[in-house]
């Protein structure tokens, strides 16, 4: 006989009854539960997925410095928020993992403190976006969500938990991993009382509450009472395991990162600042800018904005970040791994169409999208309007590259009848190639800045030629820089996987010295070789020859140069010369 702890959960066949109950109600008596009959098993259910999630976490070893030159390959500026948010994070992460890593029992601090972060500052300037690229970097479950919608649903603060099992799911179920996970919401202001609307201030201030205590330490039961699914799964895993599990997720390690514009604030750092400058040593607050008022935030004036004490006190850190210029909005653009001109490559890529922008169109462009005034986001708009007839009629004709210029930008209709007619075809040949030349040139320069960087973080040594190679596969395909050189890696790797192919099927140890191995990469690349191709060839031009050797010398090592790949006659002629006297 088996007992069952009735403590952990609520009895199944309530559950059974409640679920059916609902089917009928729903659907009436088209759907029903049909119960197998089986036996339940004996093994225990803990209620967790098999340990898996942490170990991840175990090889944590992100320094911050680390991580703020992998922003600074994405994002122009902000070097405060990069700072901040790269520092708290790695230390947040490196803490779980030095208490995963201890031989003895992790201690666990009385009053868990999290370094919550409050990011502060107007749309477009890439708050989200160097969330996503850290979330991407570390590898940890990673959940968005906008403030507004939990503002809409009122008291409900399940909406709030519905966070915690979403990023359950985005863990893909592993538990574990989702306890240490990064929930990011933006446009938090919103959910400040408002001071004029009674009712709205009543529910904004219920959706802080609901947050107050994921924000610190609580569990999240993973099984929701009205929800159907969740309950047919709890009724499915009893069936399956005889035992009623309890899953629920801890988020004392779940790091909440909150953002938002925060319009109006500066109103009241301003008025309190007016307030303690008084007298003829007090500087005048009214001619100070509005981003240099958001950086004398303190506690007092977000709680004056709407924000309760108690949730602003579970947000020790806080960032505000710059508005971006004019020339900030140009050194987005030419940044490589810029999302907006490679989204936009890939738009026509998709046509069998290569574009590159020249920098006088760059300029443009960043002039028309800071006049959006809405930061970062004013690029996407511009540039899709500027593109949107080029990207309309072109793919019917046979243009196949073009550049875009400041002429074109300037006056798009005649540059698209140019195009579609084939009117002065020598001269946008010559603006594409003296474009590509000058692209090509300034990434190189990018890749050569960062070679450290790079080879020390995909454990390849980025010589000039493999930078030339890098520069060729990213200029030629979609992607981002750090992708291309992958990509190179993956390449080098392949030959030398080619070694061992070499080795196992001929029983011969073939090395290619590293001028051969950067051909036969310049092979993959340029002509799209296969490594079966690149055997196959290997294997017809000097098998015969190293099997001769190996047979009258017992030799079955050799050395393969870039020489002896481009000319094996005379490698092989002057190998047995050497080898059989």
């Amino acid at each position: 006989m088996t007992y069952h702890n009735d403590a952990t959960g609520p009895d199944p066949k309530k559950i059974e009854k409640e679920l059916g109950e609902f089917l009928n109600k729903r659907f009436g008596g088209n759907v029903k539960i049909l119960t197998p009959s089986i036996q339940p098993q004996q093994e225990t259910t803990t209620g967790t997925t098999p340990e898996s999630g942490k170990k991840k976490l175990i090889d944590f070893n992100i320094k911050p410095s680390e991580l703020i030159s992998y922003l600074d390959q994405y994002v122009i500026r902000q070097d405060l928020a990069k700072s901040v948010l790269a520092t708290k994070i790695c230390t947040h992460f490196n803490r779980i993992r030095h208490q995963e890593t201890m031989i003895t029992e992790p201690f666990k601090i009385t009053g868990n403190i999290k370094s919550n972060i409050l990011l502060l500052g107007p749309t477009g300037i890439g708050k989200t976006y160097l969330i996503k690229l850290i979330a991407k970097k570390i590898g940890v479950p990673f959940v968005k969500a906008d403030a507004t919608k939990f503002s809409e649903t009122g008291y409900v603060g399940g909406d709030v938990e519905d966070l915690i099992r979403d990023l359950v799911k985005e863990a893909k179920d592993d538990i574990e991993l989702a306890e240490c996970g990064i929930i990011y919401i933006d446009e938090v202001d919103k959910i400040a009382a408002s001071p004029n609307v009674a009712g709205s201030q009543i529910s904004r201030t219920g959706v802080q509450r609901a947050l107050l205590k994921p924000m610190e330490e609580t569990d999240v039961d993973l099984k929701v009472p009205h929800d159907p699914v969740s309950m047919m799964q709890e009724l499915e895993a009893f069936q399956r395991t005889g035992k009623r599990s309890a899953r629920r997720v801890n988020t004392a390690n779940i790091l909440f990162i909150l953002s938002g514009a925060f319009s109006g604030l500066t109103d009241i750092v301003k008025k309190r600042l007016s307030k303690q400058a008084i007298g003829f040593g007090a500087s005048l607050t009214h001619t100070r800018k509005e981003n240099e008022l958001l950086k004398e935030t303190r506690s007092e004036d977000l709680v004056a904005y709407g924000f309760e004490s108690e949730f602003i006190g579970r947000v020790p850190v806080r960032c505000v970040l710059d508005e971006l210029t004019q020339k900030d909005l140009y050194d987005i653009l030419k940044m490589p791994n810029n999302p907006v001109i490679l989204s936009k490559r890939l738009d026509f890529k998709s046509y069998g169409i290569d574009i590159v922008f020249t920098d006088e169109a760059l300029e443009a462009l960043a002039e028309r999208a800071y006049k959006e005034n809405t930061g970062a986001r004013g690029l996407v708009s511009v540039v899709e309007q500027a593109m949107l007839c080029f990207e309309e009629k072109l793919p019917s004709e046979s243009v196949q590259q073009f550049a875009i210029t400041k002429q074109m930008l300037t006056d798009p209709e005649q540059t698209l009848s140019d195009l579609i007619q084939g009117n002065d075809k020598e001269k946008y040949a010559a603006e594409y190639n003296h474009a590509l030349v000058l692209f090509s040139n300034y990434i190189s320069e990018y890749v050569k800045k960062n070679w450290k960087i790079f080879s020390i973080r995909y454990g390849l040594t980025l010589t000039q030629i493999r930078t030339k190679m890098v520069v060729q596969y990213y200029t030629t395909h979609v992607m981002e820089i750090e992708d291309a050189v992958k990509q190179v890696k993956k390449f080098y790797d392949d030959v030398k996987e080619m070694e061992l192919e070499i080795s196992k099927n001929y029983d011969l140890n073939v090395v290619f010295e590293e001028d051969a191995a950067d051909f036969l990469i310049q092979q993959f690349i340029e002509y799209n070789a296969t490594a079966d191709e690149v055997l196959s060839k290997i294997y017809t031009d000097f098998f015969d020859g190293f099997n001769l050797i190996r047979e009258k010398t017992g030799k079955a090592r050799f050395f393969l140069s870039k020489k002896a790949l481009t000319d094996h006659e005379d490698y092989l002629n002057e190998l047995i010369r050497k080898e059989i006297k």
